[in-house]
This record gives structure tokens, sequence and C-alpha cells, in this order.
């Protein structure tokens, strides 16, 4: 047997601070071996991130370790003094932070932050650190790297500087990499060529990868090993393989479950609308230690014993924690049939009449004062962006009309005008038929009842200084709807229907969790009882388990309440569980439409194929599927001529350059395709 390259032992670290202690961890135990892979998974607050940063020594303030050992390689990192850390962060272990721009300085040039770690760890000249850079940013894919080298962090993509990241990880070539969350927010396209960049660089380097994710689907088919954690502890450890076949811990089941079906191109759908399995409650308080398991509350095996003593982790390849583990063999049934809520009584979706019409729908932005962007393109005048090109959709009462495509494709501006935040610079935007560009004073404010906005950041949307009672009042007292106390049981009857409790009311937006903040987010949308709610990235931050529970909810009220939904993601599983309609966008033009089931069941353009074969599947055994998009999107301010996917399309020809593809519906009525080749 080789000695592990890293051994956790017995790890525990606490926070103090404000009067409080937070056991963050409770007694980790791992091992990674020199050139294995492990992935950390749960829900938010479970210690993943806090077992990666104690590696480091990189504690929030307040923070320490009070127990146990974290050896690497001969090193043990929790008695070791900072100038000893210091010297192994970023030299043997590289971190991979999980947002990029905020771990960035943004006062120093891109080159001079990936040169960084050789000058300080490797003690070489200015020149050859700034070579090397330019070399390794050029390993991680990145485009004209010497360019790059010049530039500041807010001048790349989110894609752009995660591969800076990486660089400056890798830069000391390390024997362990940290990837924390390293894909989070990022759409299926960088997503895939960030982990695809991750595996490449470790089987050329020969390091040991642990990567921390809350996707499950990234973990399936990039790593050896799985811990799950909750609590502060670990629920279950055990090879990937065995993990997701047969996973024996009545918390990771529930994980599993939570997670959207999504069948590869071709295969057939299933019930797509079918309510998520959840887990019931939220996870413990870490202020104190439970005296018995801590999924004991939200477990439905849960007996005496475990509400009364704590179960230790087995030993053994596949380990468990836990007094009834489920049998080693998958079982027959749906095991998280008993989470799943009953289904809602179905409606036919998308058959009423038409509530949003885009007819020829455009947005141009002039780059006012664009030094950069004037030089590039030798012209004194300011440059058009092209940020929504020529688009028409239809959206009914009831319907789902789902837009996915990439960042920076210009489904947050469709958004915009749909809501009339935006005013198109062609085309019209209907709603219940009439124009809203004509709609002033009165009418526009009637009009602003019936379209509401559900946004991504739900925190950043509200007032912190505001209790959520005022929060959810507001919209009531601009719209001049009913007297206090009728404003009182308005938002009483809002907190019931997004599933709070009505003394949430005197609480402020930074004392709620995530999804409870996202739930909050719902109920001001649907404080004005609207017709229309614009769903911009609602549960991209979210984990598996409360993003299940607010697309159950979407999907309920919606058929509670007649509500229809433009819902804007770059999560094609989860569009595909509750869109009815599908619309793919690339670089402002819509190049397929029609219902979700056959566009994600057969997609007939390119784009909407590669993005498909990027869809991280949580099956270990699942094979690649077809080939995932490569390169990046063309600038919006300089679109290709023609087909704007020419650039990136493997069956592009003359023509496509040319000529831009005519809308058509090769296959059936109502399957629209912009392509001069469609797909079979």
């Amino acid at each position: 047997m080789t000695d592990p390259l890293l051994s956790i032992a017995g790890l525990r670290v606490e926070i103090t601070g404000r009067g409080r202690t937070v056991h963050a961890l409770d007694g980790i135990d791992l091992d990674l071996a020199p050139g294995g892979s492990l992935g950390i998974v749960g829900e938010s607050g479970c210690g993943k991130t806090m077992t990666a940063l104690s590696v480091l020594g990189l504690l929030p303030p307040g923070g320490r370790i009070t127990g146990g050992h974290v050896h690497f390689a001969g090193t043990d990192l929790a008695a070791a003094p900072e100038p000893v850390l210091r010297g192994i962060r970023g030299n043997t272990i590289g971190m991979v932070f999980q947002d990029p721009l905020t771990s960035l300085n943004p006062t120093l040039t891109i080159g001079a932050q990936v040169a960084e770690p050789l000058l300080l760890h490797r003690k070489v000249r200015k020149a050859e650190a700034r070579s090397r850079a330019e070399e390794m940013l050029r390993l991680v894919g990145m485009p004209r790297p010497a360019e790059r080298m010049r530039n500041y962090p807010h001048q790349l993509s989110g894609g752009m500087r995660q591969r800076v990241a990486i660089a400056m990880a890798l830069i000391c070539e390390p024997r362990l990499l940290i990837a924390d969350e390293p894909t989070t927010a990022l759409d299926v396209t960088t997503q895939h060529q960030i982990l695809e960049l991750i595996d490449e660089l470790r089987a050329r380097l020969g390091m040991a990868l642990i990567l921390v994710t809350h996707d499950l689907g990234v973990i399936a088919r990039r790593v050896d090993r799985v811990a799950v954690m909750y609590g502060g502890r670990i629920a279950e450890r055990a090879p990937v393989r065995s993990l997701f076949t047969a996973p024996r811990h009545r918390y990771t089941q529930a994980l599993l479950a939570a997670v959207p079906e999504f069948p590869r191109s071709g295969a057939a759908l299933t019930n797509a609308a079918r309510p998520l399995a959840t887990i019931p409650g939220l996870p413990p308080s870490l202020l104190t230690r439970p005296s018995g398991c801590r999924f004991a509350p939200r477990c439905t095996v849960a007996t005496d014993l475990c509400r009364t003593c704590e179960p230790d982790l087995a030993a053994g390849d596949h380990s468990v924690a836990c007094f009834h583990p489920a049998d080693a063999a998958p079982a027959a049934t749906d095991p998280a049939a008993e989470l799943r809520p009953p289904a809602p009584a179905e409606l036919p979706a998308g058959t009423g009449e038409p509530l949003l019409r885009l007819s020829g729908v455009a947005k141009s932005y002039a780059l006012h004062g664009g030094l950069v962007a004037r030089r590039r393109s030798g012209t004194r005048h300011a440059v058009e962006l092209s940020a929504v090109a020529g688009i028409s959709l239809t959206v009914r009462r009831g319907e789902t009309f789902g837009i996915v495509g990439e960042s920076g494709s210009g489904k947050s501006t469709l958004g915009r005008l749909a809501v009339g935040l935006e005013a198109p610079t062609e085309g019209t935007v209907r709603f219940a038929g009439r124009d809203i560009a004509t709609l002033t004073g009165r009418e526009l404010r009637a009009h602003r009842r019936e379209v509401q906005l559900m946004f991504q950041d739900s925190y950043a949307s509200m007032d912190p200084r505001m209790r959520v009672g005022a929060v959810l009042r507001e919209p009531l007292a601009i719209q001049g709807i009913g007297n206090r106390a009728e404003q009182r049981r308005r938002i009483a009857e809002l907190l019931d229907d997004v599933g709070l409790p009505r003394g949430a009311v005197d609480r402020y937006p930074h004392e709620f969790s995530g999804g409870q903040r996202q739930r909050l987010g719902l109920a001001r949308a649907l404080a004005l009882a609207p017709s229309l709610v614009v769903a911009d990235e609602p549960v991209s931050a979210l984990d598996v388990s409360v993003q299940a529970q607010i697309l159950n909810l979407m999907h309920a009220l919606q058929r509670e309440k007649g509500l229809a939904y433009l819902f804007i993601s770059h999560d094609l599983a989860v569009v595909r569980h509750l869109a009815d309609t599908v619309g793919v966008m690339y670089l402002g033009k819509l190049v397929e439409s029609g219902p979700a089931a056959r566009v994600l069941a057969h997609p007939l353009h390119p784009y909407t194929r590669g993005l498909l074969d990027t869809v991280n599947v949580p099956d270990p055994d699942a094979a690649p599927a077809g080939a995932p998009l490569s390169g990046e999107a063309p600038s919006a301010a300089a679109p290709p001529s023609g087909c704007r996917f020419r650039t990136r399309c493997p069956a592009a020809t003359a023509l496509c350059a040319a000529t831009e593809p005519p809308v058509a519906e090769p296959v059936s009525p109502g399957h629209r395709v912009l392509c001069h080749f469609p797909l079979g």
C-alpha cells in the first residue's frame, strides 16, 4: 500500500465570534493517495469548504483547529507554524477558489498575478516568471495568452477568470490541487471546458485532486472516491461507482433523488414535471453538538437509537455513519418515493391564449467611451453591441417557456425586454395584446402588476435594512393595494404560499438561508398576483436539495394560480424538468425553439446538440455523448456574418458565412430551427 499524500484524522474546527462558537467540523477522517482524486459533496453549510480551507490553514477570523491532524507529505499542517504554511500554499498545494473575481487582485494585471507564485517560491527572475506565466496561460487554454497577460481581471469572462485561477494554482506544479466549487454559476459549456482542463492537467502533472462541489453530476465522472458531508461530519465515504450505484446513507439517497432526470439526446423521456424528491427540514445548527445522529430529524427511518446516540463512520472501502444503512444492493423500488411530494393536479400546459409575444425584437447597446473597442474596430465611433437580434416568441397563459444558452447569449437582456425594463431597438413586445412601449402613466403601472421578476441573487435584490414584512409590503404600497390590515393579511398568505413561517416578517434578509431567501424572492414576485413571472437563473447558486424545493414550489404555484413563467437558466436539466417549451439562444439569436421534450430529445441545431453533450449526468458509467462545444463565442460587438454559430460549427460551409439561415420547421410544426443544415 502506498502511503497517503494527504491524511486527515479526527479533524475538529471551531469558529468563535460574537459570543458564539460554531462547531464547523467534528471528527473528519479522509485519506488521499498520490495522484488520486477525492470529491466532497453535500448541502451548503455542511463543512465542505471548511475542510478544504483547513488543509491550508486558511480558516476565517475566530477559526481554529481544536483536534486531529492534517498530514501532508510528512508534515502536520494542523500544527505547522505560519511560515511553513506560507511555503506550502501555492507551491506544493494549489487552490482554486469558488469565485475567481473576488480571489484575483483587481489592481494587478493577469501576468503579474500568475507569475507571483514563481517569484515567491522559486525565486526566479521576473523575465523567466513572466515567460512561464504566459506558457501556463497557454497550457490552460487561454486564447491569445500574450495579450491576456496585460489584461486586468474585470476585462475577462467568467470562464477566462477561472482559467487564470487554475494557472495560478498550477504554476509551481503542486502535488495537490484543491478546487472549491470551480464551476458554480458557469454555463454548461464553460463548466465542461474547465473540468476537462483539470483532468488533462492532472494526468500531465501527476497531481492529486480534491474537488469540492454540490453538483453530483460533476463528481460522477471526475473523481475516484467521494465523501458525503452532513452537519460537519462525513456521512458516507466510498469509491465513486459504489456510491452512485448503491448509496447506503439515507442522506446520500435523498441528494441523488433530488437531481432532475436528464436522458441523453434521442432517449425516451419520462414525465419531467413530476415533483422532485426533497429533504424535509433544514440542516442542523452547528452551534451545539447534537446528542444523536445529525440527520435523524430529517430521516424517514430514524429510531430512538438514532436520536440518542451518534453513529460512527464504519471502517471499510464503503463506509457509512448510520445505524440503519440501506442494503448494499440497489433497491427494487424508488428509494426516494417517500421523499417526493404528491404531484399537483395537472392542467394542460401552454394551451391558453398568448400572453407575451415578442416579434422581431432586437436590442443593441452603444459602447460609448470604449477606447479598446474603438481601436479594435478601427473606427472613431461607438461600437454597437448586438445583445438580442430579431427574436420572435410567444408565451401562453399557464406555460413555462425556458430560455437556455451560454453566458453572453442575451438571455438576461431578453428577460429585461419582456418585463419592460429595457426598450427594444427594433420590434415589438406585446403583453395581453398591447404593445408595452405605448403604455404610459396609469396603464404602465397596471402593466407592472401583471409582470414580475424573480432575480438570480435574491439577497442582492432586497434592501438589507428592511425587515421581510416591509420588503413584501413595498409592492403593495406602491400599487396602492389595500389598507395596512389587508396588506398584513396578504403578506401572511404569501408566506404560507412559499412555505415560510408568518413570524418571518420581523426578520431581516441576512437571517435567512439561500433557499429561504429565494422563497422570499418568489413571494415578492407573487405579491401583486401577476400573470407572468420572469425568473432569471433563480436556482443556479442553490444546492441540489434546496433547488428541488424551489422547483417543486414554482410548479405547484403555477398549477394552482395559472402562472406563466419565462424561465432563464444555463442548467438544461432544470429547464427540462420545469419547461413546456424551450428556446435556445446563441449570440442574441433564438437558434432553436419548440416543445421541450422534442427539442431536448431530438435537437435540430448543432449548437443545441453541443449543449446537451456537455450536461453532467450523475452516473459514473455514462459514456460521453458526442462532441461537446469547443472555443468561445465571438464578441456580440462584432458578430460573424451569415450564421452566427458558424465559427464553432463543425459542419459550416461557405453558405453559412454568406447567408443568414432562415427559420425553418423541417420535422414538425412548432419545432423551429435557424440552420442551413439541420440535424436529422
